[in-house]
C-alpha cells in the first residue's frame, strides 16, 4: 500500500477485528467494515470506517485479528479534492485517502474524524474518531 498514516498524538480507543489470513496490512493503513466485526483495506470512497491500523500484518501468517485505533491524531493523505480545517473528513478512496464529507458519508459510517488543517493532495492533520 502507499500513504499510510502517520501518528501524532496516540490513540486511547482501540479494537480487535478480524481480517483475512491472507491480507497483508500496514501500520498506519485506514481500514474499512466489510461485515460482523471484519475489516479489510479501504479500497473506495465512502468505505465504511473500521479504524486505523495499529500493527503490521503479513499475509498468510496464520493471524486473523488485528488491533485498529479508533481515535488519535493522525497525518492522512488528502485526495485532490481541497479541504478545510473543520471539516469532517471520510475514506477517500484507494490507497489510504480521505476526502470531505457529505451528510449521507456520515451517516453510512465512512466517517474518520475532523479536518485540523486545510489540505490538498497533501498530508494533513486529522482528529480522528471525532464523530465514531
Amino acid at each position: 500500500m502507499t500513504n499510510e498514516g502517520v501518528v501524532i498524538e496516540t490513540p486511547t480507543r482501540f479494537i480487535s477485528r478480524t481480517i483475512a489470513d491472507a491480507a497483508a496490512v500496514p501500520i498506519g493503513s485506514i481500514m474499512k467494515l466489510t461485515s460482523d466485526n471484519t475489516c479489510a483495506l479501504s479500497t473506495a470512497d465512502n468505505d465504511v470506517f473500521a479504524g486505523i491500523a495499529w500493527e503490521e500484518k503479513t499475509a498468510n501468517d496464520g493471524i486473523t485479528k488485528i488491533t485498529l485505533a479508533l481515535d488519535g491524531i493522525w497525518d492522512l493523505k488528502y485526495t485532490a479534492i481541497a479541504s478545510v480545517a473543520g471539516a469532517i473528513v471520510g475514506i477517500g478512496g484507494a490507497d489510504n485517502t480521505i476526502s470531505d464529507s457529505l451528510a449521507a458519508d456520515v451517516l453510512q459510517g465512512s466517517a474518520v474524524g475532523k479536518s485540523e488543517e486545510d489540505a490538498n493532495n497533501t498530508y494533513g492533520r486529522v482528529k480522528v474518531g471525532y464523530l465514531c
